[in-house]
């Protein structure tokens, strides 16, 4: 996920502040020389000041941009190599500017820098980098940190909308329990009714308690995701194939409640399911990620409701996981990949 960046306006303002504050011990010596007479008034003196000003405030700027607002986490790297290379850019950057300050220097000034004011563009610039680099790191801080608040505002916003949307098409969960027990008693002796009530009755507590928490183990998701693959099963008899092969590696690992079955969903949603055009879906683990993947075989009429799910799941998983739910299409296969967090 891409970081929130921290504004511009800010990274400014921070520039032409700290470019002020390096610059004050030189204004005041200039101010003390020419107030006492030892140094004159010129445009020479003028023209030092700003040029040193705009470089205190270019370096300032490009050391905040490099270390608060490029995405170093995008990078899949050790976190010791990451802070080797942001180091290395650091180093070099610092160089660059000195460099360029001295090259251009008697182009501006008519003269070349002594031996004692390279001495204290060094110091300064070699000092400055530092404490930059320390500001710019509180202002990734604090930018996260507004994220995370922003991030845990939506999540609260949309629990709300879902809170909402039960209330407004809530059933009484005892009057379904017990009609589902009356049905299922009226039925007993046909077993594969007996066992789609049964199954049916277990994905409605599911779901009833899967709003009482935002992650679920996977363990428990493909329970859940097997009750439905049976229904689906009774409802299309040959025409469905539902294939689940995760490693045993990945059942503690958490998801999004319904993350899994309303991909499977999805699935039969979405494309054609006869017996010319049987539907195989595959369940599967690979690498860190859990993949669920179907050939396109679209209906001839639009599914209602297309992708509000999957953008459904998406928000959710961004939310609460920290992470991205990747689809691909290539026109004859829809694959998500659902990435995983490894275990605390």
């Amino acid at each position: 996920m891409a970081i929130m960046k921290v504004k511009q306006g800010e990274v400014v303002k921070t520039a032409l502040l700290i470019g002020i504050l390096v610059s004050l011990p030189k204004t005041i010596y200039l101010y003390n020389g020419i107030m006492e007479g030892n140094l004159d008034f010129s445009m020479s003196w003028v023209a030092d000041f700003l040029y040193r000003y705009l470089f205190f405030f270019c370096f300032s700027w490009s050391v905040i941009q490099l270390n608060a607002n490029i995405d170093y986490d995008g990078l899949k790297w050790p976190p010791f190599v990451k802070w080797i290379l942001i180091l290395i850019i650091n180093i070099i950057l610092l160089l660059a500017v000195v460099k360029v300050i001295k090259l251009f220097y008697p182009l501006i000034n008519g003269r070349v820098l002594d031996s004692h004011e390279e001495g204290w563009v060094n110091f300064t610039f070699i000092n400055l980098s530092i404490v930059l680099f320390f500001i710019a790191r509180l202002l990734r801080v604090s930018t996260d940190k507004q994220e995370s608040r922003i991030e845990n505002e939506q999540l609260k916003q949309q629990n709300l909308e879902n809170e909402l949307a039960a209330l407004k098409n809530q059933v009484d969960p005892h009057f379904l329990f017990n009609s589902l027990n009356s049905l299922s008693s009226l039925i007993r002796e046909n077993e594969k009714a007996t066992q789609f009530v049964n199954k049916l009755s277990y994905m409605y507590r599911y779901i009833l308690q899967s709003g009482e928490t935002n992650l679920v183990t996977v363990k428990d998701e493909l329970k859940f995701l097997r009750s439905y693959i049976f229904l689906m099963e009774t409802r299309y008899r040959d025409r469905i194939q539902i294939e689940v092969d995760v490693a045993d590696d990945f059942l503690d690992r958490m998801v999004p409640p319904l993350a899994l079955q309303s991909l499977v969903e999805n699935s039969v949603k979405h494309n054609e399911i006869s017996s010319t055009n049987p539907l195989t879906v595959k369940v599967y683990s690979n690498g860190e990620s859990l993949f669920v993947e179907n050939p396109i075989r679209s209906r001839s009429t639009l599914a209602e409701g297309m992708g509000t799910g999957l953008y459904n799941l998406k928000k959710r998983y961004s939310l609460l996981l920290k992470n991205e739910v990747i689809v691909t299409n290539d026109n004859e296969t829809f694959k998500v990949e659902l990435p995983l967090n490894q275990p605390a």
